[in-house]
């Protein structure tokens, strides 16, 4: 058996007593409201073999799921305790004891010693239990593969937002889509409290009291998620002195995202996004019937995660497209970035692998520098 630990921060209700030792969490927003954050830990023990078997396949991403499912309802969880007065400004507290330093210290721990780590936004229709399943079925898979760099792992941190986990046509997309708009402000919160931290452990570096541990911090926000992204990043601009955002991230993985194929145009959301992060991967599927939904039904203009942006040709330097259209897998084809071609491309650029790298399976578009697809 193994013991898998799982980062997390989260805007939902916490279940049970404790708050600080809760047996799972729920649909809606923190009774703090939605812009309150619990940090934590959770652990569940797995048997190995289960694991080994399900590493095998296009499909292990998914197998590795649906097993840590059955084990995340009795999963360990641990949140880290705060001492915080949430009518006061946290830079005026004296005694403040805040969940996110607590957490960024561990995380900080565990990446002096070789190890990235991976945000991870989930989308529409995921509970709690979902969430945390894959989360941790995304950090063994890309710990797994046989392409990995071997010295160097990833650690996976969970942010959960109130999704409502019940596949319920036209209210639950709408109530998510809502919740992640709340959640957005959440995120960016988040986000800058990690920039916080970052500038003043570079300074502290800088003064010889602290070690500085060279790894890179990534993001993947899976469908809705990106609609979470894109709200965090109104936060983050409003709270950013000058013109441009600190770059925080190095690659971020936008899958199947749900937004607007042209969010990254002059004045459009996502234009100032590629200030956050050194490169941005867009993985699309022109048969997710996800996005077709999203697009037809819910009166959403084209949808980035159906054929990626609407003009390639002016994209900003930063971006690239990966059409997974041939290896996307299942009915809907909307979670393919749990499948182990895609899985093992995510992990390459992790390990900073060049785009045209050898053991990628991808294909360069003859004449598109920046657009590329996954051959049947």
């Amino acid at each position: 058996m193994t013991t898998l630990q799982l980062y997390f921060a989260t805007n939902r209700r916490h279940q049970g007593e404790d708050q600080w030792r809760p047996t799972g969490y729920g649909t809606d927003f923190s009774a703090d409201g939605q812009e309150n954050l619990r940090f934590g830990r959770l652990s569940v023990e797995a048997d190995d073999a289960v694991i080994d078997a399900c590493m095998v396949g296009t499909s292990s991403g998914e197998a590795l799921a649906k097993y840590f499912k059955g084990l995340v309802g009795s999963a360990a969880i641990s949140a880290y305790a705060e001492q915080v007065d949430r009518s006061l400004p946290e830079t005026v507290q004296k005694d403040i004891k805040l969940g996110s330093q607590a957490m960024f210290d561990d995380l900080q721990k565990r990446m002096l010693v070789a190890s990235d780590v991976l945000v991870y936004i989930h989308g529409f229709n995921v509970s709690w239990v979902a969430a945390a399943a894959t989360a941790l079925a995304l950090q063994t898979r890309l710990n797994g593969t046989r392409i990995a760099d071997a010295a160097q792992s990833v650690a996976v941190v969970l942010f959960s937002w109130p999704s409502d986990g019940a596949a319920v046509p036209w209210v639950s997309y709408r109530s998510d889509r809502s919740d992640a708009e709340g959640s957005g402000k959440a995120v960016g919160r988040a986000i800058l409290k990690m920039r916080d931290f970052l500038i003043k452990l570079r300074a502290e570096a800088r003064a010889g009291t602290a070690e500085l541990c060279k790894q890179d911090i990534h993001l993947l926000c899976h469908s809705m998620g990106n609609y979470v992204l894109q709200q965090a990043l109104v936060r983050v601009a409003e709270f950013s002195p000058g013109h441009v955002l600190p770059r925080l991230f190095d690659y971020i993985f936008m899958c199947a995202p749900d937004v607007d194929d042209a969010a990254f145009e002059d004045g459009q959301p996502l234009a100032a996004l590629p200030q956050i992060a050194r490169q941005i991967s867009i993985y699309h599927n022109r048969n997710d019937l996800a996005m077709t939904i999203s697009d037809t039904t819910k009166g959403n203009p084209e949808r980035l995660g159906t054929a990626g942006l609407a003009r390639p040709g002016q994209a900003h330097q930063k971006i690239e497209m990966i059409d997974c259209t041939e290896v996307a897998q299942g009915a809907v084809g909307h979670s393919y970035y749990m499948n182990g071609v895609v899985n093992d491309d995510i992990r390459l650029s992790i390990d900073s692998r060049p785009n045209t790298d050898t053991l990628r399976a991808r294909r360069r578009h003859p004449t598109l520098f920046n657009v590329y697809a996954f051959p049947g």
